[in-house]
């Protein structure tokens, strides 16, 4: 009896052995728009949803009705991103979500953006080389940059609460423009997220 049971047992394991060496990687294409969340961890639909909802926020306020109505023959306001910094508890593609911002003005219509940071100086850096490289028809001219009217800047926190296998992870998303003559601040938005997991238990 002891044998038989052995011989089950070497059976099955060399079966399921055999099984998973013959098991194979599959890879499937999904739609950007679709979110996938297989943990509570920040993701790409988190940063394209918050910033397309803070975006349209900070729109609504009155601070560009009345930079309008004081700029007839320059509606559109230019917006700079100076910076966004992560305090969260994980590593978050701070420049995805920057992009993200960018991507939901500049669709908006309603602002004009201009780059900063290292892009900024890297082009000025060329507009300086183009001085004394290129042609003066094709150079671009120094000191023609558009300055920006508003600078936006924030941060991104998170708070975690776990118990026996369950977590909830809290993100907190702050925004403030300020306007660059008065260093008055136009806007504040604050976005919140709340992912719930649970991990199972395996029963046998």
């Amino acid at each position: 009896m002891i044998r038989k049971h052995m011989l089950f047992l070497c059976i099955f394991a060399a079966w399921a052995l055999m099984f998973t060496g013959c098991a194979g990687t599959t890879v499937q294409r999904l739609d950007t728009t679709e979110e996938v969340a297989l943990t509570d961890r920040w993701n790409a639909t988190d940063s394209r949803l918050v910033s397309e909802e803070m975006i349209n926020d900070m729109l609504s306020f009155p601070w560009i009705s009345r930079w309008q109505s004081s700029n007839p023959r320059n509606p559109q306001p230019t917006v700079l991103v100076m910076g966004i910094r992560n305090r969260s508890h994980e590593h978050i593609a701070v420049d995805t979500f920057v992009n993200d911002l960018r991507r939901a003005m500049i669709r908006s219509g309603k602002v004009d953006f201009v780059a900063g940071g290292d892009t900024r100086d890297a082009i000025r850096e060329e507009r300086l080389d183009q001085e004394f490289q290129a042609t003066p028809e094709t150079a671009a001219a120094l000191a023609q940059e558009t300055g920006a009217n508003f600078a936006l800047s924030g941060s991104i926190d998170s708070f975690v609460d776990q118990l026996d296998g369950r977590r909830v992870t809290s993100y907190q998303i702050d925004l403030t423009l300020i306007d660059m003559t008065t260093n008055r601040e136009v806007w504040t938005g604050q976005k919140r997220i709340q992912k719930f997991q649970q991990r199972s238990r395996l029963r046998l």
